[in-house]
């Protein structure tokens, strides 16, 4: 490095300093032009400026579209296979105890999610359960292929095999359900109006002594569901013999159909009735009784006390 340093300061400052010995190069000045001879070199053996030792990037070979293909399909396998497990799932309407507000071959959208958070049915939702006590038994099934049975365990199409039932919850747990002569259905002493969904020509209450009739106490963790055909469905009402007397355990209920989806013509939504939007609780009615209670009790005080004094003042007018 010494003879660089020279020789870079005999060319700097000329004939001045020819012949003349140099006794220690200067450390400013070495430095400066050592530097400058490292760009210089840098420059020759890097294309670009590219700091010493760096190569010149390699150029990545795109993956092949086939190759990635397999992989796409199993990421859209799993994440079809996550939304129907936790989020939302298809089913098909194979009756028409539902009619009109869903007719045979309707395809619906179940929310699964909000069971996840603790969320339970309320009155008026439309549910998709699983037969909690054969309710189904005897009932043609289908026989889907192997495509059909794949494409329903991953939510792409309607559960084939599963043996769930869809219908309207009118009680939930702690109400008492009744129904007498033709109607109206009662839910705690509350009267519902049910011509916005019950089939056209049906009345809210069958005369007959199989289930028609009926007046019954919901236990909590289940539900009271009928359909809204009423005189062509095998609801709550028709299975009060089983060992959950008509009710449907809340543990068996899949989640809230909230979309018509399929045919595109009846997409719409399923909204609760304005009928469910009055206080139907059984808190209500109890309060009710309660204020009503105060009055008879002082009715009942008061009646002893004016037959008392009306004694007292007929022996007084006689004498």
């Amino acid at each position: 490095m010494g003879d660089v340093a020279v020789g870079a300061r005999s060319g700097h400052d000329g004939e001045e300093h020819r012949g003349r010995p140099v006794d220690a190069p200067d450390p400013a000045t070495d430095d400066a032009v050592t530097s400058g001879s490292d760009s210089a070199a840098d420059e020759r053996t890097q294309p670009g400026g590219d700091g010493p030792g760096d190569s010149a990037p390699k150029q990545k070979t795109q993956r092949s579209f086939w190759k990635e293909l397999p992989i796409l399909i199993g990421i859209a396998l799993v994440l079809a296979l996550l939304i129907k497990t936790f989020l939302v799932q298809a089913f098909s309407i194979p009756s028409d105890s539902m009619q009109n507000t869903l007719q045979q071959g309707d395809r619906v959208l179940v929310d699964k999610l909000t069971p996840w958070f603790g969320s339970e049915p309320e009155r008026g939702e439309v549910v998709v359960f699983h037969d909690p006590a054969q309710w189904l038994a005897g009932e043609p099934t289908a026989d889907p292929n192997a495509i059909q049975t794949f494409l329903s365990w991953i939510g792409l199409m309607p559960s084939a095999e599963e043996k769930d039932l869809i219908k309207r919850v009118v009680g939930v747990g702690g109400d008492t359900v009744e129904c007498k002569g033709t109607g109206p259905v009662k839910v705690n002493g509350k009267a519902l109006s049910e011509s916005a969904y019950v089939y056209p020509g049906n009345t809210p209450c069958t005369v007959d002594d199989i289930g028609g009739q009926f007046k019954v106490k919901v236990p909590e963790g289940y539900i009271w569901v009928m359909g809204d055909h009423r005189q062509n469905s095998r609801d709550s009402r028709y299975n009060q013999d089983d060992k959950y007397h008509g009710m449907v355990p809340v543990d068996e209920v899949v989640g809230r159909a909230i979309v018509k989806a399929w045919p595109i013509n009846r997409w719409g939504t399923l909204p609760v009735p304005d009928t469910f939007d009055q206080d139907l609780s059984a808190r209500s009615a109890a309060s009710t009784a309660l204020s009503a209670a105060p009055q008879g009790l002082a009715l009942a005080g008061v009646v002893p006390v004016v037959l008392w004094r009306r004694r007292r003042i007929a022996p007084a007018e006689t004498r």
